[in-house]
């Protein structure tokens, strides 16, 4: 217990002693740019090149620790080329970042941006009202900090830009797409007819069916938002964090897209809590 003690020891004194300001600055600047690196490659196929390069890393940490040296050469070998491999494999990301530097935060961007935000939440309530009057039913999923990667890959990808029309064109029934739903990442639909992972929650009620358990499923399991049109009633409904609320009309709807694309940092679940909020897992 005391040798313990005495490496607490000299481990608070090398940083109270051999630490200077200037290692400490050098140190959250590299942890800055490693923490931008890895938001620059989410969601991207980049990501699992980085996870490799820490694969290989602990490889040759645990061969030199049992002594494997020519395991260790190889690796080191091929780590000696790391810097030019991380280039090629990443000059995508790095030209977009530095455009995105080059341009700085301007202000017409911003504009440009809300004004898009705004199309976006009228195009999206407008297509919601339209096919819950039609009794044409819908599920369409809002991608959040929690990446949605794997269900996109089931589904047919689009990256296409969010419009009523193309939505309403999507679950018009017996079209090769209606059946699934749609994924919307920001300010884009990138991917249609996706599978979702059922709810098992007995709770929700016997009248809903597999599209409402299956946005309630998502968001049980991650931070997306869902939004549902009945076929059968016509009813809109929300989905979050394992909640649902039903019944909503067009001016709970915009709010709640509005609150969804809102350029504060702001969360929905501030609004949704002010919702008509059934009891969890959308008991009516």
């Amino acid at each position: 217990m005391q040798s313990v003690w005495n490496a607490l020891d000299n481990f608070w004194w090398s940083v109270t002693h051999l630490l200077s300001l200037t290692d400490v600055l050098d140190i959250l600047i590299v942890a800055a740019l490693l923490y931008q690196l890895v938001i620059l490659t989410k969601q991207t196929p980049a990501v699992q090149v980085l996870k490799g390069l820490a694969v290989l890393l602990v490889f040759r940490y645990v061969s030199e620790l049992i002594h494997l040296y020519t395991v260790s050469s190889v690796i080191d070998a091929v780590l000696s080329n790391t810097a030019l491999l991380i280039i090629v494999l990443f000059q995508g990301e790095f030209r977009r970042a530095l455009a995105q530097l080059g341009r700085g935060a301007r202000l017409e961007h911003a504009m440009s941006n809300t004004t898009e935000n705004q199309r976006i939440i009228n195009e999206i309530t407008q297509c919601c009202l339209r096919l819950s009057r039609r009794r044409v039913g819908a599920l369409i999923v809002f991608e959040q900090k929690i990446g949605l990667k794997e269900v996109i890959e089931t589904g047919t990808q689009l990256d296409a830009a969010i419009s009523a029309p193309l939505l309403e064109n999507i679950f018009e029934p017996n079209t090769p797409l209606h059946d699934g739903a749609v994924i919307i990442r920001g300010q884009r639909i990138v991917s249609a007819a996706c599978v979702l992972t059922l709810s098992e929650s007995n709770a929700l009620s016997r009248e809903l069916g597999t599209r409402h358990r299956a946005a309630l499923g998502i968001s049980e399991t991650t931070d997306a938002v869902t939004i549902i049109v009945s076929e059968e009633t016509g009813t809109i409904s929300m989905t979050q964090d394992g909640r649902m609320t039903r019944h909503l009309n067009a001016e709970s709807l915009n709010a709640a897209l509005n609150g969804l694309y809102a350029e504060e940092d702001t969360v929905l679940r501030k609004l949704m809590n002010h919702l008509p909020w059934r009891r969890k897992a959308g008991v009516q």
